[in-house]
């Protein structure tokens, strides 16, 4: 589903993100799902225990508050994510083995990317309303990610 026709159909009903200056990296550059968060500051130990969960039909939204020294994600989560069945990953924050990650075939943008890899001192919270990119992500709500933007919406959308 286009975000561009998602907005010219329902209009005032979504919450649109900023462009803040995410990036596609995964093999998919178009994704939807029902909304699982955690938040975490340059520690992936939730994120990579939350992608070890069935996530058919959902999209997990990682809120690193947009901390550029350490990635949040590489390769082997985002292959993790992709064989328990995820639809995509929002990152605020950054990646890690982004050719590789390239090949796999999921949704996942990102701010960028850094070699480095982050703490796992199993720091971080799962199910919290986030905010970023002047919007809320709230866990059981639906979001759609394409080439044009992020937009969120209370329930699951459908187009003609």
């Amino acid at each position: 589903m286009k975000t561009t026709d998602l907005c010219d159909k329902y209009g005032d009903q979504l919450r649109v993100a900023e462009p803040i200056g995410f990036r596609s990296f995964g093999g998919r550059a178009e994704f939807h799902g029902q909304i699982e968060t955690v938040q975490c500051f340059e520690d992936n130990t939730f994120v990579r225990a939350t992608l070890e969960k069935d996530g058919l039909g959902k999209v997990l939204i990682v809120d690193g508050d947009g901390s550029n020294r350490c990635a949040l994600l590489g390769d082997n989560i985002a292959g993790l994510a992709y064989n328990h069945r995820w639809n995509g990953i929002i990152v605020f924050g950054y990646i890690r083995d982004s050719v590789a990650v390239s090949a796999i075939d999921i949704g996942i943008i990102a701010l960028g990317t850094s070699p480095k890899k982050s703490a796992k001192d199993n720091l971080g919270q799962v199910n919290l309303s986030l905010r970023f990119a002047d919007v809320d992500f709230v866990p059981g709500e639906f979001v759609y990610v394409d080439e044009d933007g992020v937009v969120v919406s209370d329930r699951e959308l459908v187009l003609p």
